[in-house]
């Protein structure tokens, strides 16, 4: 198994001679306007992709967590080919994605079957309160097969029971984290904390902890040499990988 991490939550994911692309966010740096009430107002994204566009336009399957813009965005809507096998969390984003365009649209809902790989959908938690009500339905995904390691992508969640529920049903070797402390200038992150992380390494302590969605979107604001001083401050750099753009982690 291969994860490159592309840029905020897109990787590309090698699992059993396929190729899967993960929450495709192409669009060039700039080309979206900051999330609003947020401490930082720089145009999304924050920063270039670290590969060629075209490099990333033919996996064998995309799959879409949920419908937010650092996660599928106009540029993927443009640029991928409108007849790529796609995998969407319910039928209501289905139906958004097939107005698109896309003609092979399926919700990964009850889960699939690729060949011989199993990929299985969890819930999530996008915050909590009535922002993360406002951030709506969001989905994580679980990917098996007899020859590779179990990988638990967690998607855009918090530590929450949901997380907690993966981790014991499915005992993933690998689990990918969607960091960053995403915050609005009120309330409480949408997405990992540094306590948070410390939740997941304590949950699964022999996995992997992959800690993605990190200095690519304004409302991000833990960066990636201040969770490896946490990390390093809690004896726990061992447990968990912090890749930058482009970099690829085998498996």
């Amino acid at each position: 198994m291969n994860i490159q991490q592309i840029r905020n939550a897109t990787l590309v994911l090698t699992y059993a001679n396929q190729v899967f692309l993960i929450d495709p966010f192409l669009g060039e740096k700039g080309s979206l306007p900051p999330f609003d009430h947020t401490p930082n107002t720089h145009r999304n994204p924050l920063v270039d992709l670290p590969v060629d566009v075209s490099t990333l336009l033919d996996p064998d399957a995309v799959f879409v967590t949920h419908l937010h813009a650092d996660h599928f965005d106009d540029a993927a809507k443009q640029l991928l080919p409108k007849a790529v096998p796609l995998y969407a969390q319910n039928a209501t984003d289905v139906s958004v994605i097939q107005e698109a365009g896309f003609t092979d649209v399926q919700s990964f809902d009850q889960g699939v079957t690729l060949r011989d790989v199993k990929v299985y959908r969890t819930n999530g938690q996008h915050g909590v309160g009535e922002i993360g009500q406002r951030m709506g339905h969001v989905s994580g995904l679980v990917f098996t097969h007899p020859d590779e390691p179990t990988l638990y992508i967690a998607g855009d969640t918090i530590w929450c029971d949901d997380v907690d529920s993966a981790i014991d049903t499915y005992a993933p070797d690998v689990i990918v984290v969607n960091s960053g402390a995403a915050q609005f200038l009120t309330g409480e992150p949408i997405t990992m904390s540094e306590r948070d992380l410390l939740a997941v390494h304590e949950a699964a302590a022999e996995a992997t902890i992959v800690v993605s969605h990190l200095e690519a979107v304004n409302h991000c604001l833990l960066r990636r040499d201040m969770i490896a001083d946490f990390l390093a401050a809690n004896h726990l750099s061992a447990h968990f990988l912090i890749p930058d753009d482009g970099e690829t982690i085998s498996f």
